[in-house]
């Protein structure tokens, strides 16, 4: 059974590739890391953002990735 949710992390991205992995994993250490899920909004980064949370991704399901197709 899953756990519920307590806590939602939403964060929104644009070229943020020099700090996006130490900011995910200062997320996941968090004492209710099991029960926090992490959003994170790409805003079409030119960097590698978007394959550094997929990376993430991978092997956490807390982690999930919504992407605008253009900054806005």
């Amino acid at each position: 059974m899953e756990s519920e949710i307590l806590c939602s992390i939403a964060i929104s991205v644009y070229n943020g590739e020099k700090f996006l992995e130490k900011t995910i994993k200062s997320c996941l250490e968090q004492t209710t890391a099991e029960q926090n899920e992490i959003i994170l909004v790409d805003d079409g980064s030119k960097d590698q953002s978007v394959n550094i949370i997929k990376d993430m991704a991978e092997n956490n399901r807390s982690i999930k990735l919504y992407l605008n197709g253009e900054n806005r």
